[in-house]
């Protein structure tokens, strides 16, 4: 269906991936609309002396007043022929555009204007070619005897630490003691030592250790070369995206802040006190970070979409399950849509680990 607005004006912002239009109501198209309100109004209304939607349309707009009437009616236009426009002009948006509009009158044409945040466009390199070239580099992971050395003090460390603090140290103090404090002032790994952590022996204890720091040096390097994967992914694609998910990323980015600060009993005001940065000067700073975690996840948005990647439907109910008894205040709807999203950006990773 043709939208029926007059003097269109659509001109497109390729910065910030935005079109804003400009456009007139007809005059007789918003009347169109005025009489559909009125009746709406109608139906809805209860007022004294009618039973309920049977007030006569002139009482409605003896109560209401024109005004409100052609509030309701410049709303009903604007929902019905806005989006007809945006289709006839080929703008996808990726929100409801943002609208203003000016006081309508009666027997005028209705002015308004729309901003719309625009569908993103991602060109992707060749994504299975620059995932193979990255994983032909192979990496031996080993644990040397210094690396498992330096695991057991640092243990041994953490041990003097607690035993200070349980003898009444100040947690501060007990610390600097321990970092301090010579090698054979440390408690012995013995078997007692071990014993008290679960463990049978200290052979036993120095083998899980050593296990541990490998599975460690290995999920490290997997997400160095995932990281390597999606760094050059991000640089060889061209992508277009609307401002607001720059916005979007800059307030997760914030939350997450907020939410370690809170962990360790700060405020995010201290914080920035301490920085001696405004609120406003930390989001620019964060705005490459921003860009970049954008980027990356209409890239694997887009690749999801190319092989038809998706969340694995057991493991997403099993993944619900566990979030909703630790975030029981969460809205399901909202936990549901992260986790598949994390899902099946997982499922992206893997892929590309494939190749």
């Amino acid at each position: 269906m043709a939208h029926q607005l007059a003097n269109v004006k659509v001109s497109r912002d390729t910065e910030r991936w935005e079109a804003e239009v400009k456009a007139e109501v007809p005059a007789d198209v918003l009347e169109k609309y005025r009489t559909e309100a009125l009746k709406e109004m109608q139906a809805s209304a209860t007022l004294d002396g009618f039973r309920p939607g049977k007030a006569p349309i002139e009482r409605i707009i003896a109560v209401y007043g024109e005004s409100t009437i052609l509030k309701h009616a410049a709303e009903h236009a604007i929902q019905h022929e806005l989006p007809e426009l945006l289709a006839k002009e080929s703008l996808l948006a990726i929100e409801s555009p943002h609208v203003s509009i000016e006081e309508p009158k009666a027997g005028s044409p209705l002015p308004f204007s729309a901003r719309v945040a625009l569908l993103p466009k991602v060109e992707l390199p060749d994504y299975k070619k620059i995932a193979a070239r990255q994983n032909e580099q192979k990496e031996e992971i080993t644990v040397s005897d210094d690396e498992h050395k330096d695991a057991l003090v640092h243990l041994r460390r953490e041990r003097f630490r607690v035993e200070k603090m349980e003898t009444g140290t100040e947690p501060q103090k007990a610390a600097e003691e321990s970092r301090s404090a010579e090698e054979k002032d440390l408690p012995a790994l013995d078997d007692a030592f071990v014993q008290s952590l679960g463990y049978e022996n200290t052979a036993t204890f120095s083998d899980m250790l050593r296990t541990n720091i490998k599975t460690e040096k290995e999920r490290h390097a997997k997400e160095k070369k995932r990281a390597a994967i999606l760094d050059e992914l991000v640089k060889g694609a061209t992508i277009s995206y609307p401002a607001l998910l720059r916005e979007y990323e800059l307030d997760d980015m914030e939350a997450h802040i907020k939410d370690d600060l809170m962990r360790i009993g700060r405020t995010f005001d201290e914080y920035i006190a301490e920085v001696k940065k405004t609120r406003e000067e930390l989001r620019s700073d964060w705005k490459d970070a921003a860009d970049k975690r954008a980027r990356t996840r209409l890239i694997l948005s887009e690749i999801a979409r190319t092989e038809k990647l998706d969340a694995d439907p057991t493991e997403l109910a099993h993944e619900l399950e566990h979030a909703k008894k630790h975030y029981s205040s969460a809205s399901p709807e909202v936990l549901r849509t992260n986790i598949a999203h994390a899902l099946r950006n997982e499922a992206v990773l893997r892929f590309l680990e494939s190749q």
